[in-house]
C-alpha cells in the first residue's frame, strides 16, 4: 500500500513513523514544502515548547458560575501521558540518543492576582483530588511562591496579594529538534521518503480511485499518486480540503491568528535560578492561545525566557505564504462563516487587530506588569512566533483540533492546533486507528503498539491510579523527569 503523507511538521513524521513501526510493509513518503523537518510551526520558537499536559493553563479549566469543569484537563493529561511513552520507546530504541536533547524537566505554575484567587484555590482543590495532579501545591505565601518562580516574584511588592501552584515534573519540550530526529530515524532505520522543497498545490481522486497529488518542486511540476493520503500541513491543511472534493469540505474554514513572543538569552546559572513556566490568566476576550506566561526555554543546549504570546491577525495560512493563498482557498459558502465569527466574536476581533499594532515599548510594559523589574535585567527582542489556524465549524469558532477520515477510508486531515504538537502521537495513533484500521488491527500490529504505548487507553489512565502511576513513573525515568522532593 502507498501513503502519502503531507508535511514533515511534528504530526507528519510521527503519523509516519509509528505506521512502519505498525506496518513495515508499507511504502512512505511525506512531502514537505520547506528544506528540512520540523521547520515550521514545530520548530522550537515558533510555539511555547510547553509540555501541555494541564498542569497550568487555566484555559483548560473554564470556570461556569463558579463551578470548575475539569474534564478537558484530564483528557489533555491523559494524552500527553500517552505522547511520552511513545517518546520514551524512542529512547529505548536509540532513535533518540540523549531525551535533554528535545525534552527537560520544568516547573508549571499559575499565578493570579487577588481577583481570581479564588477561582485558584477551587481549581487546585478539584484537579489534587485526582491522582493526575496529586503532586500539584498551592500557596498564598509570598516566599513560598517566590521560591518557586522567583523572576515574577523578585521585584513585586510584598503587600501585593498572589496566589499560586506548581507541578514540579512539568516539561519544555523543544518540538523542532524531536521532529527532526523522528525524521532522521524514519528515514534510515524505516524507509520512509522525504521529498523536501514540494509544495503540494491540489490533491484529487483520479479515475482509478487513487489520490493524485499535484506539486511544485524547483519550478517543475511533479505528481504523485496514493492509495492513501493524510494531510498534516498545519493551516496549509484548509485549501489542500477545498480542493479535495469530499462532501465534509464545505463545513469547514480556518481563521488564521498569528503570535509574537519576548526573547532574552540567559546564562545556565539564571536558567537554574529560574527553572519554570509560569501562566498567568488571560485577557477577557483574548483566544486561549493568548495566555500570558514566562518560560524558560532550552534550545540546542542553550537556555533562552520566552514571554508572551503577542497574538496577531495576519490573513495567511502559514509563515512564508501570501494573502492571496488563503484568499485563494476560500470559498462563497465560506463567508457566511466568517461574517458569523466576526459578529459572535467581536471583542476576539477587535483584541487581535489591537494586538497586531502593538509596538515592542508595550510588550515590555506587559512583561513589567507579569514580573516587574525583569525588563531590565536582560537583553528583550520581539521575535515572529508561528502562524495558527483555527477551526471554523459549521460557522462557529472551534479552538481544539479535529480528525477528518473521509468514508472510503483513503483520506485524512487534521484542522487546528490546541494543544497540538504535545499530544501528536495520542492524535496519530487515532488517526492511523481510524484511517488504517485493517492494517492497525492486525496481530502484528496490535502486539507493537502494546510495545510502544503499554497502556494508551486513556480512561484506565484516568480511573485507575495504580496503573497511571506505573506507566508515569517508568516513562519518566526513561524521559529524565525526576520525581518532586515534595511528596
Amino acid at each position: 500500500m502507498n501513503v502519502i503523507i503531507i508535511g514533515a511538521g511534528i504530526m507528519g513524521t510521527t503519523f509516519a513513523t509509528l505506521a512502519k513501526e505498525f506496518a513495515p510493509d508499507l511504502d512512505i513518503t511525506i512531502l514537505e514544502r520547506l528544506d528540512s523537518a520540523g521547520a515550521g510551526n514545530s520548530s522550537a520558537f515558533w510555539n511555547a515548547g510547553t509540555g501541555h499536559e494541564a498542569n497550568c493553563e487555566l484555559n483548560y479549566t473554564p470556570v461556569d458560575e463558579e463551578v470548575i469543569s475539569v474534564e478537558k484537563a484530564l483528557k489533555i493529561h491523559a494524552q500527553f501521558n500517552v505522547a511520552k511513552q511513545f517518546w520514551a520507546y524512542l529512547v529505548d530504541k536509540g532513535a533518540i540518543e540523549n531525551p535533554k536533547s528535545f525534552i527537560n524537566q520544568t516547573r508549571h505554575c499559575t499565578i493570579v492576582s487577588e481577583s481570581a484567587i479564588e477561582e485558584l484555590r477551587l481549581r487546585f482543590k478539584e484537579m489534587s483530588a485526582h491522582h493526575f495532579f496529586e503532586h500539584m501545591r498551592y500557596s498564598e505565601d509570598f516566599d513560598e511562591i517566590r521560591s518557586w518562580i522567583p523572576y515574577t516574584m523578585d521585584e513585586r511588592p510584598r503587600h501585593e496579594k498572589m496566589a499560586a501552584t506548581v507541578i514540579e515534573t512539568g516539561t519544555d519540550v523543544n518540538f523542532g529538534a524531536l521532529t527532526q530526529q523522528l525524521a532522521s530515524y524514519a528515514v534510515r532505520e524505516l524507509g520512509v521518503k522525504i521529498e523536501y522543497g514540494t509544495h503540494v498545490k491540489r490533491v484529487h481522486k483520479s479515475p482509478t480511485g487513487r489520490w493524485l497529488i499535484e506539486t511544485q518542486r524547483q519550478g517543475q511540476a511533479v505528481q504523485y499518486r496514493a492509495d492513501v493520503l493524510f494531510v498534516g500541513a498545519g493551516g496549509g491543511a484548509f485549501p489542500l480540503l477545498k480542493k479535495s472534493h469530499l462532501p465534509f469540505r464545505n463545513r469547514f474554514a480556518g481563521f488564521p491568528v498569528g503570535g509574537r513572543f519576548l526573547q532574552a538569552p540567559i546564562s545556565a546559572e539564571q536558567a537554574d535560578y529560574y527553572r519554570a513556566k509560569t501562566y498567568g490568566k488571560a485577557k477577557v476576550g483574548a483566544p486561549p492561545m493568548s495566555v500570558p506566561h514566562l518560560d524558560l526555554r532550552v534550545v540546542d543546549g542553550k537556555h533562552y525566557l520566552l514571554f508572551g504570546p503577542f497574538a496577531s491577525f495576519k490573513p495567511v495560512l502559514e509563515r512564508g505564504r501570501s494573502f492571496f493563498d488563503y484568499l485563494r482557498s476560500m470559498r462563497l459558502h465560506d463567508i457566511p462563516g466568517l461574517l458569523n465569527v466576526a459578529l459572535e466574536h467581536f471583542p476576539l476581533v477587535k483584541y487581535l487587530v489591537s494586538e497586531t499594532f502593538k509596538g515592542e515599548k508595550s510588550m515590555i510594559a506587559e512583561l513589567e506588569n507579569f514580573a516587574p523589574g525583569l525588563s531590565k535585567k536582560f537583553d528583550w527582542k520581539p521575535i515572529e512566533a508561528g502562524q495558527r489556524v483555527q477551526i471554523i465549524k459549521d460557522g462557529d469558532l472551534q479552538m481544539g483540533t479535529e480528525i477528518l477520515v473521509s468514508k472510503d477510508k483513503t483520506y485524512a486531515t487534521l484542522l487546528g492546533a490546541s494543544p497540538g504538537a504535545s499530544v501528536s502521537p495520542e492524535v496519530m495513533l487515532r488517526c492511523l486507528e481510524q484511517l488504517l484500521p485493517n492494517v492497525v488491527g492486525k496481530e502484528e500490529a496490535q502486539k507493537k503498539k502494546q510495545k510502544i504505548f503499554p497502556e494508551d487507553d486513556l480512561d484506565t489512565l484516568a480511573n485507575n491510579p495504580e496503573r497511571y502511576r506505573e506507566i508515569r513513573d517508568a516513562v519518566n525515568a526513561k524521559l529524565g523527569i525526576k520525581k518532586p522532593a515534595v511528596e
